[in-house]
């Protein structure tokens, strides 16, 4: 097991986009710097989708900008298309995330698209970015949605799952990672289909999850993906996020609960957990009567602990 892992910040991106409110962008600019000061390395600072369906996500080429002037912070955003891998382009961004949804369903309420239309993306984004300059092509991840289950659905064979994992890697993408959307894992699961993505793609494509609480087996499932060896976890500040397109789906795992358990563990995170938890009031600033999880922040560090 690694004695380092990566907490990959995405309440820019997944935590607001299920926001009712809107973060003004000035504010926005200032929890990510928060962030980045605490220890943040890396962040999803928004997605290249149409303003008129994320009106949360409208200032991400400008949050894009001002995260780059932050030394050694890696800039994420998704995108759904071709069209919003152009946009990423454009605007600099280290690297992209691309959902699909192994229910096709979901897929397609999510997205508009069918496995076989986003695959079709994949590899016109993979030939968008192989004509760019080798130092400006970002790093290129496509997330395994609903792998462990679907609200729409309910049950999503591994069998597809690992047909879809295959079809990405032969399509073009760097990396994979693997997305319990609707928070339906469990921790033998959660080994069990690592495993056998690793053994179809090889191991060094699969290297992050993303996970939510649903049925809060947020943290157990990150304590087991990382007895498998995973180096990289999503997480939201505040428990924000969700999934506009899983009815019943609540927020991604609680980035405050999570570095606690890793740092509590003797895992090296390279975060503040008191700097961290201090970024929180952005939230009640920007998000008024918006609600923020933590069992953590609301505890308090227990008495003597050091990271």
């Amino acid at each position: 097991m690694k004695d380092k892992v990566l907490i990959s910040e995405v309440g820019p991106r997944d935590g607001l986009q299920n926001c009712a409110g809107v973060m003004p962008t000035d504010l926005k600019k200032r929890w990510i710097k928060s962030l980045y000061e605490a220890g943040v390395r890396e962040i999803e600072v928004g997605s290249f989708v149409p303003p008129k369906l994320f009106p949360q996500l409208a200032d991400t080429a400008e949050i894009v900008a001002f995260a780059k002037t932050l030394p050694d912070l890696t800039v994420l955003a998704l995108i759904p298309n071709l069209r919003g891998a152009q946009a990423a382009l454009d605007a600099g961004v280290d690297a992209v995330t691309l959902p699909l949804s192994a229910s096709e369903t979901h897929s397609l309420k999510n997205m508009r698209q069918s496995h076989d239309q986003v695959i079709k993306n994949v590899v016109a984004i993979r030939s968008l970015f192989n004509e760019a300059p080798e130092e400006k092509r970002p790093r290129f991840e496509a997330g395994v949605s609903t792998a462990f289950g679907c609200s729409i659905e309910g049950h999503v064979p591994e069998a597809k799952v690992l047909e879809l994992s295959d079809r990405l890697v032969e399509a073009g993408v760097d990396e994979l990672g693997l997305s319990d959307t609707v928070g339906y894992a469990q921790p033998l699961q959660i080994k069990r289909l690592i495993k056998k993505v690793r053994e179809v793609v090889g191991a060094d494509r699969v290297k992050s999850v993303h996970l939510h609480n649903t049925y809060g087996l947020g943290i157990a499932n990150a304590f087991a993906a990382y007895e498998e060896g995973i180096e990289v976890f999503d997480s939201s500040q505040g428990g924000l996020g969700g999934c506009p397109a899983s009815p019943g789906a609540s927020g991604n795992i609680v980035t405050e609960d999570l570095v606690y358990m890793f740092e509590a563990m003797g895992v090296d995170t390279g975060i503040d957990l008191d700097a961290l938890i201090a970024c929180r009031h952005f939230l009640s600033e920007g998000l008024p009567g918006e609600p923020i999880y933590g069992m953590t922040p609301n505890a308090g560090l227990p008495k003597g602990f050091r990271s």
